[in-house]
């Protein structure tokens, strides 16, 4: 998202879908803002429709605007819940004071490394971010110990990023947090100088790397599958990097209760569906996400969570978009 939609809390150009309504009882209703796409979120909502009753109405767009309307829409908000794509989000409206205290029974049905350190959050499904590279155009042995070593010169003009997408300005936000403003602010300014080409989203980078346009990308782990399901011999693969080094950030999609609901329950009865057998079992394979509840497996094909060297963070800190999107610009990797 650029800088300037970050600040545009256009409630207008927001649009509303309401899933059937089977409810028998008209106060079993809930309002669901949702920062994940109504193709991916919607049929699990319809499920939960037609499985308990309880009518959803939910309005859809991007995270950082959805939090924002909470935000700008205050004690008036009819929001019940709010679905996140990423987790600084939701560490914005909990620092915010938005979103009330889940219960344990709730909470105990995902690591904690995945969910609020003050319990206002949780965790629906993981995302890695990693580099894609063309096997073609590099050797394995030489690929970096660290997402810092792509300023190198080695990489010069080899590698993709997509800067507008919000997944990669949460991972920006990672590095801020695990390596200091200043750290960043020059990395940002090396990989710019180092001529690292910028692309609109991150299934652009990886088309790019697939088509040898560049030798690498930095994306999120699952959008290779569904490339792979068409043509298994493509020649790309993904690097996690080592020993918890920050560019093998894991994040999550999460979600959270905001303070202004009149149905805790009901909005506790959502979230419980969506951490239910079924529902992690759509993530792992609609989506190609890691589930997180333990008994559910992701893709056989994906690395293990537990055998990524995942840097060590709370999810919470990544709340700070701003200062990430005035960095990306200063070093013009944002126009």
């Amino acid at each position: 998202m650029s800088r300037k939609s970050a600040l545009i809390l256009s409630l207008a150009l927001l649009a509303t879908a309401t899933l059937p309504s089977l409810a028998q009882d008209s106060s079993e209703h809930l309002v669901v803002y949702s920062g994940r796409s109504e193709g991916l979120i919607a049929p699990l909502l319809e499920q939960f429709v037609t499985e308990t009753g309880i009518t959803v109405d939910v309005r859809y767009g991007s995270t950082a605007e959805m939090a924002a309307t909470i935000l700008e829409e205050g004690e008036n908000s009819p929001a019940d819940l709010f679905i996140a794509q990423d987790a600084g989000a939701l560490g914005a409206l909990a620092a915010a004071g938005r979103l009330l205290p889940l219960p344990s029974d709730i909470l105990e049905r995902v690591p904690a490394a995945y969910r609020s350190p003050q319990n206002l959050w949780i965790g629906l499904s993981g995302r890695a971010r990693v580099l894609a590279y063309n096997t073609t155009l590099v050797n394995e042995a030489t690929l970096p110990a660290s997402i810092l070593d792509l300023a190198s010169e080695a990489w010069a003009g080899r590698v993709g990023w997509a800067p507008t997408n919000g997944s990669f300005q949460a991972h920006i936000t990672a590095l801020r947090v695990l390596l200091g403003d200043d750290a960043t602010r020059n990395w940002l300014a090396a990989m710019q100088a180092n001529r690292t080409v910028a692309y609109d989203n991150n299934r652009a980078v990886l088309q790019a790397v697939i088509d040898g346009e560049i030798a690498a990308g930095l994306i999120n782990h699952y959008y290779l599958y569904p490339f792979l399901d068409v043509n298994p011999a493509l020649p790309v693969r993904l690097y996690y990097f080592p020993e918890g080094d920050a560019g093998s950030l894991i994040n999550v999609a999460g979600v959270g209760i905001v303070n202004t609901t009149h149905q805790p329950g009901l909005s506790q009865r959502l979230i419980l569906y969506l951490l239910g057998r079924s529902a992690q079992q759509y993530f792992a394979t609609a989506t190609y996400e890691y589930p997180l509840v333990d008994g559910v497996d992701p893709d056989p094909r994906l690395t293990p969570l537990n055998l990524i060297a995942a840097p060590v963070i709370d999810l919470s800190d990544l709340a700070d978009l701003q200062t990430t999107l005035d960095m990306l610009a200063e070093t013009g990797v944002l126009p």
